[in-house]
């Protein structure tokens, strides 16, 4: 495994990057090209981060993850929202939460009706269909922030993993007095690792679930109020994970 500053893709890049590492890292104005938006667009959304519910399905007791998770369907240039339902996993993806139906708040309405939401969440689909071939897309947005209310805070509790979908995309919204908050990254059928750690407040971490495990390593406080806000995005073929157990 090697340390250091993540190594960035060009827009144009990103497909090929994927195909030949599982991942690729996007600057934040290259978010910005991609999803066809201004940085003032993406920096309004981070307000909403605030008012995220507590996160009562940990099963280590803690009390440091809010979250809100809302579905979409995307297919071609068309985004629908989907009935809010539950976030389900299997235990071969995620010991230790996995085969529970968890059911979160969803995304302010708000929220997803910004122009903003929408181009973006396009814009990543259309990566995943030049990766993979145009199709239907099965979106499960998760909004999360992650504290030091227990004194650490732990991005990941269940450890390096994959998320059972195709594509998982990780924006980083900001962090504000902490530490810690890694990035790893893992080839699933070999030895090869990176690390990293995002700083930049929408810079993106895109993967190839199949191909690669990730995890992020704990946070600490490095003053009042420490936390680390992400947007994960992930992108499926087929169904929503669990649709044939709601």
């Amino acid at each position: 495994m090697t340390t250091s500053a993540p190594i960035f893709s060009a827009p144009e890049q990103v497909v090929a990057a994927l195909r030949s590492d599982g991942y690729a890292v996007l600057r934040a104005r290259d978010v910005c090209a991609l999803a066809d938006c201004e940085p003032a667009e993406l920096a309004a959304l981070a307000a909403s981060w605030d008012a995220l519910a507590l996160d009562n399905y940990l099963k280590d007791g803690g009390r440091y993850r809010r979250r809100r998770h809302s579905c979409f369907v995307q297919d071609g240039a068309t985004l629908t929202p989907m009935p809010h339902r539950a976030h389900w996993q299997p235990l071969e993806y995620n010991a230790l939460h996995g085969g529970m139906h968890r059911l979160f708040e969803p995304i302010e309405a708000a929220v997803a009706a910004r122009p903003v939401w929408s181009r973006l969440l396009r814009a990543l689909g259309g990566v995943c269909s030049a990766a993979r071939g145009a199709q239907p897309w099965f979106i499960e947005a998760h909004q999360f922030r992650i504290d030091t209310t227990d004194g650490i805070g732990r991005p990941t509790p269940e450890g390096a993993h994959r998320d059972g979908v195709d594509f998982v995309a990780v924006l980083l919204v900001g962090r504000s007095n902490v530490k810690g908050g890694e990035t790893r990254i893992f080839e699933a059928e070999g030895p090869n690792g990176k690390r990293f750690t995002l700083t930049e407040p929408w810079s993106l971490l895109l993967l190839d679930d199949a191909t690669v495990i990730h995890e992020s390593t704990p946070i600490q406080p490095i003053g009042e109020h420490g936390h680390r806000d992400t947007l994960v995005l992930t992108y499926r073929a087929g169904q929503f994970q669990g649709e044939n157990l709601a």
